[in-house]
């Protein structure tokens, strides 16, 4: 009878469970994803990752005066305090940079605390702002001990600010921030993904923002979460050609090795996130500081996944070596992710308040019972459990 009840109630890694109510987004129902309601090939095409950032955490797109009042807003929450400066000055250069972004989160906890002035709107605002410029800020000062200035031009969008602190340079081609930009929009939200899910059993115990969003970091930091466009380039960077890339592929085919990048566990086809970043990295290697040659190979790859494997990339696949032409370091692909998902993890923690509820789920107890009590003296061969 309890067999039966796991198998109508429940799913391993709680695959196909409704866990709640959400008005944020919807995944793989009508055009793939959905914002608010809004079709993520329309606000990838037409919107601003500032304008989708707004939309996620206050509901709606904004106006222009809005709009306006947003971006100057995000450009004097660029300032990093002094304290955290100096944190980020002790932070080794060996430090994993996820670890790197929610030592950031964990420490604007104690420094700039929730409160009722400095509600979930504000916080969700400021670390959208400065956890780029926090991390570019360790970036530089660990590898080449460069103090650098994080506020640049008042008008600069949250990507041309990031790539302009990354590259210590002011002119930055436009496809290369637009690039960027629609990449924040794609990776912004997604449903009660991991990350995400992981925030809002957090804030359901009532517990403040930034431990939500420092939990959320460490969900995304995981492989199976974020990391997968990492992976990807990790994989791509070393492949001459299609023939060396044939060669590596059947190898990984013949040991059954997962090649990351493809599949997705809602999306049993076409990610639409895929399609649409695909086209900037095709873009960026038209440029004359692109490379033709790694499209060409992930475009192979991509074939070749498909006809053996029957798979579709996912966004992290292209983003890889979009993000690559780019000149952002590998290292800093999943950071940026984070830049991105506060957005929808914001929006999640907001929404998850208005619930009166704690998230505890029950599980399907597989472990032995009735046992006799064991003794001191005979728990020598006592029955171990697995753990």
């Amino acid at each position: 009878m309890a067999e039966k009840k796991k198998q109508e109630t429940s799913g391993e890694g709680l695959y196909g469970v409704v866990a709640g109510d959400s008005a944020i987004s919807t995944v793989g129902i009508g055009r793939g994803l959905n914002y608010r309601g809004y079709a993520i090939q329309d606000l990838a095409e037409s919107a601003t990752f500032e304008e989708v950032a707004h939309l996620l955490i206050k509901g709606t797109l904004p106006s222009e005066s809005e709009l306006k009042a947003l971006r100057a807003q995000l450009s004097e929450l660029r300032d990093l305090p002094s304290e955290l400066k100096g944190v980020l000055e002790s932070t080794p250069k060996t430090s994993h940079p996820m670890d790197v972004m929610r030592t950031i989160s964990s420490y604007m906890g104690l420094i700039e605390p929730e409160t009722k002035t400095n509600d979930h709107y504000q916080i969700s605002f400021r670390l959208i702002a400065m956890f780029g410029p926090a991390l570019i800020y360790w970036y530089h000062f660990a590898h080449s001990g460069i103090r650098i200035e994080t506020r640049t031009k008042p008008e600069d969008s949250v990507a041309l600010n990031f790539m302009k602190l990354l590259l210590l340079k002011d002119d930055i081609d436009p496809l290369v921030v637009k690039t960027v930009d629609v990449s924040l929009i794609l990776y912004a939200e997604h449903d009660f993904n991991a990350s995400t899910f992981a925030a809002r059993v957090i804030v359901s115990t009532r517990s403040d923002f930034y431990s939500a969003i420092t939990g959320a970091i460490g969900a995304l930091r995981g492989p199976l979460h974020g990391g997968a466009n990492e992976a990807a380039m990790y994989f791509l960077e070393p492949l001459k050609d299609t023939n060396h890339a044939e060669k590596v592929l059947k190898e990984h085919f013949s040991k059954k090795q997962l090649i990351m990048g493809f599949g997705h566990r809602i999306y049993k086809k076409e990610d639409p996130r895929s399609v649409i970043i695909q086209q900037f990295s095709r873009k960026l290697s038209e440029k004359s500081f692109g490379k033709p040659n790694l499209y060409k190979v992930s475009e192979y790859v991509e074939r070749r996944m498909l006809e053996e494997k029957k798979m579709y990339p996912n966004l992290d696949f292209y983003s890889a070596s979009a993000y690559h032409q780019c000149g952002i370091p590998t290292e800093l692909f999943t950071p940026i992710f984070v830049i991105s998902r506060t957005t929808g993890w914001g929006a999640h923690i907001i929404e998850q308040r208005g619930s009166t509820k704690l998230i505890r789920p029950s599980s399907n107890y597989i472990g032995p019972n009735n046992l006799p009590f064991v003794q001191m003296k005979d728990r020598v061969n006592a029955l171990k459990p697995k753990l």
